[in-house]
């Protein structure tokens, strides 16, 4: 791949936003990437909303966009900026722009922006595989944390030297059964 084409690549993937669970791109960098104003793509878009599902294309909410504005600059509604809220387009949506667009930068264009998708499809996949082995891995060593800890309880106990047996200091008495420390003695007395 050259690399204008690498380049190109990578500023598609910059503006594909996660939305609603959903991987999309705004309309304003689909119009820029295609190479038209957004005015007009949403005139085509609404010209053809047909094909334009709720899974190709949703208008985003007022919350949505102050969260957006806060992870990426973008200009205010107060201030020369937007009067609408902006046109989310998913894959599906921007592949379908495309077409309605039907201008030979929109079409190649689309190449790069559902190989961005795809890009970002694998990754979140190999990312959903690698957490579920660290979740696996962290379950086995969990399970042998305990193991190991009773093992070395155990160890520790074997080395622990026994504790000495005490007899006690001093001459003690005979009862009168005759028994010393539980053991039967012979009483000799003297005469």
């Amino acid at each position: 791949m050259s690399k204008a084409a690498v380049a190109l690549t990578r500023r598609v993937d910059s503006r594909i936003l996660l939305l609603r669970g959903k991987k999309v791109i705004l309309d304003s960098d689909l119009a820029e990437l295609y190479g038209v104003e957004v005015k007009h793509l949403n005139q085509q878009i609404k010209r053809n909303w047909k094909r334009f599902p709720e899974d190709f294309l949703f208008r985003i909410s007022a919350k949505e966009l102050e969260i957006l504005r806060s992870q990426i600059v973008t200009s205010s509604l107060g201030h020369g900026g937007r009067r609408y809220l902006p046109n989310a387009f998913t894959e599906h949506g921007a592949i379908m722009a495309a077409t309605v667009l039907n201008s030979e930068r929109a079409i190649q264009m689309s190449i790069f922006v559902v190989r961005a998708f795809v890009r970002m499809r694998e990754a979140l996949t190999a990312n959903q595989q690698i957490v579920a082995k660290l979740v696996e891995l962290e379950h086995r060593l969990q399970n042998h944390d305990g193991r190991i800890q009773e093992l070395v309880h155990a160890i520790r106990e074997l080395i622990l030297p026994p504790a000495p047996i005490r007899r006690k200091i001093g001459f003690e008495m005979p009862h009168a059964s005759g028994k010393v420390n539980g053991k039967i003695i012979a009483l000799h007395s003297r005469r």
